[in-house]
């Protein structure tokens, strides 16, 4: 590839791989892979991002294609490596300028320059440290933060490298930067100090130059020294921390009234206590001399009257005194001639400031303050009593205050049970009497001491009678139904189960299991929680399996089914393991109740929770299951009377937790059509699972039974009142998202129809907005098929079709804050960007109307980060199948994720897709027609368009 002619034809392809337009992206794409291995290909990139009056949208795609590229093939020994002349080109223009205007692409170069780094520094490219040095020195802000941040990423990829030749290096650059570095810190920090006293404007700036050097010295004090006690400037560092957090612990509370600036400093302030933890952490002995610091600094801010400042200080704070109680470094041996002299330093101090006084303050705090359900945590309880329940286990002691917390008042308590012991049991007694479900303040206080004492188990082996506090209080106190005294009542059977493998006699047990089942009623706050009851699972289990087996009455079957069903609910897929008996059973049990329809309604039940159970691997009950599903559902069955409705949720379950879909799944929708027919009475539950398998069987699916969908869909429109309409809108939503090409297509007989509507104004706000949604995203996904569409209406209205679309336009334009839906908004975004590109003056009359509408979404779907850039917070990056997943997903949650990453609202960044239209809007009509239709604009709505496309 020849450099000086190849630049414009890249230039171009990248262009072109900026394009919404398929037919042009997609062969821009492959020409970009086709060079990859091309030689020059990286220095033209290079070239290109470094241009800064090119588009900013291919500038970007130039960095990240030389990113991959540095990831690929930088290395000598990698096949197609970059050869050694276009690398030295690349690294000088790296590190030849440091004025990247844009921020976001100002991170890209860095993390490109770090990955070089990694394989190349110092050796192969001794230049890089000490041109990032005089570059920080310089005058210009603008130099001299970008090479900071560039600093930082060099640093923190080199101290990520763990080789002993890797770390030697590593340490050598320490030893020759790191008095420089904290130099610039002090300077740095002093500098916004006397700024954020006067509220000057560029605070915010001198902050962000203090940040990225406090990160780099994070890094070179943890993992650039040996010792690093045995470095004086390290010292001193760390030394200062304390009396410069105080500082800006002053300024943060100064700031008060300014959001983004409250915000920076408790960034900073959480980045200079991590310092300490990771110096406490990698570094113990380092530090000794700075224990008794720490601990009245935490004590300071943390167990006075200044309180919870605010909750990652907090957590960074409490993390601090637990690491230094919980340090190995630091705890006497048995035998005190094992003891280093660090151990017994370190002993000794913490003797010393652990009085009585000082563990009997933290202790009370601890429970009577930190222990306390926020009302933001019984908001959340109302909301959502499961998640609320979801408890914190591995690190989330390192982020989390309530976790944090607990593990803070353990260690302390292990450390000093003989003193802490009679507190707690004081604060036992004060609180265990009655209490007003009325007073809420004593509720949680008790709650709080129930928490501590349920922690504290073990440790109060000896000094607490379980079984007459179990008998005399703690049942009782399970009886009260104030609905204020669920907080009560969780933390109760909580407790019972944090004693119960501790101190409690065997004859109690009964009350206690009675205690827990009462618990488990439908009624009751769904916090309640059942692992309690895993270890007796197994026993449980076959009993009453063997129970079913033995009974005869249809009746006594039913019951034991249904406590089976209930058991295998509330325990989940922890059950898989005790079911095998049951699941070659039930086909029997079916057979045999072929004259019993209740009895088959609980087999129905048991099978759902079952499938549920199972999850994925419910694959293994298909040649049971689905026999089952199509006799339920199939309405030439005269028993369907019975089992329909039990019958259609396990056909959801089922579809649910399919893997991938088979022939005898996809047959089963044959049963469909005829369920529509019956009525709405199930409607809604037949129309989830049509979404399903839209996702399920995709284009199998839709290839064997789209038609008949939309025949049937289109029948049921006419019959169904406003809810039902919207959720067949629902539907065809589904299909064209997943099926933006083809399934508009599937639906031409409805679409006429659905724009016609929204024409008229006359539905509810709610379909109004789903019209309007399904308009944008057939005008952006599929515009010929949408002119078909407003031709058929113009044909059937005798108008002209431009005179329609000014209409739909129109309504659009004007009834946009009816959709509220942050993805339904992105895709009019993108829509109304999608028309900028039109030469015709059906969209130029309406120019500022569509700028307008398309800076309104702009401010929906983005999110301004610490340096104020904002960012298109709905564009989705990463694995799909990571995405925001968790272990209860269902394979079709994955499905829906999957087909995120097709949806342009997660796939398209409404900001530089903006870009890009606005400059192919100034190309198609030159720049006085430009310019015209610009000045149609409010200069109020240009201004905020400028602050997100800058």
């Amino acid at each position: 590839m020849e450099l000086g002619t190849a630049e414009p034809v890249v230039l171009e392809t990248l262009s072109h791989a900026c394009s919404q337009d398929a037919n042009v992206l997609k062969p821009a794409e492959q020409q970009l892979k086709d060079w990859e291995t091309e030689p020059g290909f990286y220095s033209i990139l290079s070239s290109i991002f470094c241009k800064y009056d090119l588009d900013a949208n291919i500038r970007w795609l130039a960095v990240l294609y030389c990113k991959n590229g540095v990831d690929r093939y930088w290395r000598r020994s990698a096949p197609h490596a970059i050869a050694e002349g276009e690398k030295e080109l690349i690294k000088t223009r790296l590190i030849s300028g440091f004025r990247e205007p844009l921020p976001q692409i100002a991170t890209q170069v860095a993390v490109l320059t770090a990955k070089i780094a990694r394989l190349d520094c110092p050796h192969n490219w001794g230049a890089l440290v000490p041109t990032l040095l005089q570059a920080v020195r310089c005058d210009d802000v603008l130099v001299q933060q970008r090479a900071l941040l560039v600093l930082h990423h060099v640093t923190k990829t080199l101290a990520s490298k763990r080789l002993a030749a890797d770390r030697r290096l590593f340490e050598s650059l320490t030893n020759d930067i790191f008095s420089y570095v904290t130099h610039l810190w002090g300077t740095h920090l002093s500098q916004f100090l006397q700024l954020a006293a006067q509220h000057d404007e560029n605070m915010a700036s001198s902050l962000e130059q203090c940040r990225l050097v406090l990160k780099v010295l994070r890094k070179l004090l943890t993992y650039g020294f040996r010792e690093p006690h045995t470095n004086n400037d390290a010292m001193n560092f760390v030394s200062s921390l304390f009396a410069q957090l105080d500082a800006m612990l002053d300024c943060r509370r100064s700031m008060w009234g300014n959001h983004q600036m409250l915000e920076k400093c408790e960034r900073i302030i959480t980045t200079m206590t991590k310092v300490l933890l990771d110096l406490l952490e990698m570094h113990p002995v380092s530090y000794v001399r700075f224990i008794h610091t720490t601990l009245q600094f935490v004590l300071t801010y943390n167990f006075t009257a200044k309180g919870l400042l605010f909750e990652r200080f907090t957590v960074n704070c409490f993390n601090l005194m637990k690491g230094i109680l919980f340090c190995d470094t630091y705890k006497l041996k048995k035998n005190k001639d094992d003891c280093s002299a660090v151990c017994l330093e370190a002993s000794k101090i913490l003797k010393d400031f652990f009085t009585f006084e000082t563990l009997s303050e933290v202790c009370r705090r601890l429970v009577t303050q930190y222990f306390l359900l926020t009302t933001d945590d019984l908001t959340a309880w109302e909301a959502d009593p499961e998640e609320f329940c979801q408890e914190g286990g591995g690190d989330s002691y390192r982020y989390s205050l309530r976790p944090c917390t607990e593990t803070l008042f353990l260690t302390i308590f292990k450390e000093f049970r003989l003193s802490l012991t009679p507190i707690l049991l004081q604060l036992v007694q004060a609180n265990q009497g009655p209490c007003d479900p009325d007073d809420l303040p004593a509720v949680l206080k008790k709650d709080a001491v129930y928490n501590a004492v349920g922690l504290a188990s073990f440790d109060l082996f000896d000094e607490i009678d379980y079984d007459s506090w179990f008998t005399n209080h703690l049942l009782q106190e399970l009886q009260i139904k104030h609905p204020s005294y669920r907080v009560i009542r969780k933390r109760v059977v909580w407790l019972m189960g944090q004693w119960v493998g501790v101190k409690m006699s065997v004859n109690l047990r009964p009350a206690l299991y009675e205690a827990i089942l009462s618990l488990l009623h439908k009624d009751e706050d769904l916090a309640f929680k059942t692992e309690q009851l895993l270890p007796y699972i197994e026993a449980i289990f076959s009993l009453l399996f063997n129970l079913l087996k033995e009974v005869r009455e249809c009746d006594t079957k039913m019951h034991v089914l249904h406590v089976l069903s209930f058991v295998i609910e509330r325990v989940g897929c922890e059950i898989r393991p005790y079911t095998a008996a049951l699941v070659q059973y039930l086909p029997l049990l079916w057979q045999e109740s072929a004259e019993h329809n209740m009895l088959r309604c609980a087999i129905l039940t048991t099978l759902i929770h079952l499938v549920q159970g199972y999850g994925p691997e419910s694959s293994q009950l298909y040649d049971f299951i689905l026999p089952v599903i199509d006799m339920s559902t199939d309405v030439k069955q005269e028993q369907h009377v019975y089992l329909m409705e039990d019958g259609l949720e396990l056909w959801q379950i089922t579809l649910l937790n399919a893997q991938t879909s088979t022939p005898a799944l996809l047959k089963l929708f044959s049963n469909m059509p005829p369920l529509l027919e019956l009525g709405t009475e199930n409607l809604r539950v037949c129309l989830k699972i049509m979404q399903i398998y839209v996702l399920l069987g995709s284009r199998d699916f839709m290839q064997a039974y789209s038609s008949v969908m939309a025949s049937s869909l289109a029948t049921l429109m006419t019959d169904v009142k406003a809810e039902g309409v919207l959720m067949i809108l629902r539907v065809i939503e589904l299909v064209l998202k997943a099926f933006p090409s083809e399934g508009p297509h599937v639906f031409m007989s409805l679409l006429p129809s659905i724009l016609q509507a929204m024409l008229e104004e006359e539905e509810s706000c709610m379909l109004l907005a789903m019209h309007l949604s399904i308009f944008a995203r057939l005008l952006l996904q599929n515009q010929e098929m949408l002119w078909s569409v407003i031709q058929h209406i113009a044909q059937r209205t005798a108008k002209d079709s431009w005179a329609v679309l000014g209409q739909l336009l129109d309504v659009w334009l004007d009834r946009l804050d009816i959709i509220t839906q942050p993805e339904r908004r992105k895709i009019c975004g993108l829509a109304f960007a999608s028309l900028l590109t039109f030469n015709n003056s059906v969209i130029t009359e309406r120019f500022g109307g569509i700028i307008s509408s398309t800076v309104q979404v702009l401010h929906d779907v983005c999110r301004g980060d610490e340096g104020g850039t904002q960012t298109d917070c709905l564009v989705l990056s990463g694995d799909p199948d990571n995405l925001g997943g968790d272990d209860q997903d269902t394979p079709h949650d994955k499905r829906k994720r999957q087909m995120w990453y097709q949806d342009p609202v997660h796939t398209v960044n409404l900001q530089e897709y903006v870009v890009s239209q606005m400059t192919q809007c100034q190309q198609l009509h030159g720049q006085a027609g430009f310019n015209l239709l610009m000045e149609r604009v409010d200069p109020e709505v240009l201004a905020q368009l400028k602050s997100f496309v800058q």
